[in-house]
C-alpha cells in the first residue's frame, strides 16, 4: 500500500517551486500503513508524463497527489477537471511551448479528480486554511500531468488521483508585487490533510464548490 506524491523542478525563472518544497517533506512517512513517496518532476510537457507513468508502474500506488505552483492564488486549490489541450503562454524547461495540441491524441475532452476535493477544501477551511475548489488548472505543464494522470487512471486502475495548486513561498513572493502567498509549515499541514482525508473518505461530500464565474 502506497501513496504517490510528485511537485515540480523550478521554473520560469524562479530558484525554488514549492510543490516540490512540501512535496519531497513526505518521503518515507507512512499514513495509516501506506508509505508515501514523493518525486520531483520535470517541468517538461511529455517527459514529466512519461517519469509520473514510470513512478506508477514501479510503486503500484493507492493514491496519486500532484502538486504544482500557481503564483497569484492565494489558497491552496484543489483541481476538480483536467482538460485534453496544451497550450503554452511561455516555453516549458525543454523549450517546448505547444499550442493547441491534445495532451493524449483521441482522448476524451476531460476528465475529472477522484480525490475527495469538497471534503478536502472543508478539513482544510476547518484547520484555517485557505482553500478552494478550482476548476481550472490551465493548459501548461500543470494540467499536462493532471490530464495525463487520470487518462492513466482510467484505462488502468481505481486509484485516487488528483492535482492541487498551491500559492507561492514568502521567499518567492516578496519579488512579486502584490503576490500572496502560503509558508511551508502551513503548506505541509494542507498536504497532510489531504492525504489523511483521501484515505478515510471513499466518498466527497454534496456541497457547493462552485463559483459566479
Amino acid at each position: 500500500m502506497s501513496i504517490i506524491i510528485t511537485g515540480f523542478e523550478p521554473f520560469a525563472g524562479e530558484i525554488i517551486n514549492p510543490s516540490w518544497q512540501v512535496a519531497q517533506l513526505f518521503h518515507g512517512k507512512y499514513f495509516n500503513g501506506y508509505e508515501t513517496y514523493a518525486h520531483c518532476l520535470p517541468t517538461a510537457f511529455g517527459e514529466s508524463l512519461r517519469v509520473l507513468e514510470e513512478l506508477i508502474e514501479l510503486h503500484k500506488p493507492n493514491i496519486v497527489i500532484c502538486i504544482g505552483q500557481a503564483g497569484g492564488r492565494h489558497a491552496i486549490s484543489l483541481e476538480r477537471v483536467a482538460i485534453n489541450i496544451d497550450d503554452a503562454r511561455i516555453a516549458d524547461n525543454l523549450g517546448n511551448s505547444p499550442i493547441d495540441v491534445p495532451v493524449k491524441l483521441y482522448g476524451p475532452n476531460a476528465y475529472f479528480s477522484t480525490l475527495p476535493i469538497k471534503s478536502i477544501v472543508q478539513n482544510l477551511q476547518q484547520s484555517g486554511l485557505p482553500a478552494e475548489v478550482s476548476n481550472s488548472a490551465g493548459t501548461f505543464v500543470c494540467n499536462h500531468v493532471f490530464y495525463g494522470l487520470m487518462h492513466y487512471v482510467a484505462e488502468n486502475s481505481n486509484i485516487k488521483a488528483g492535482f492541487i495548486h498551491i500559492p507561492y513561498l514568502p521567499e518567492q513572493a516578496v519579488y512579486h508585487k502584490n503576490a500572496p502567498s502560503m509558508a511551508l509549515a502551513h503548506l505541509y499541514q494542507a498536504i497532510e490533510i489531504v492525504i489523511q482525508t483521501s484515505l478515510l473518505n471513499s466518498h466527497d461530500l454534496r456541497i457547493s464548490g462552485g463559483t459566479f464565474c
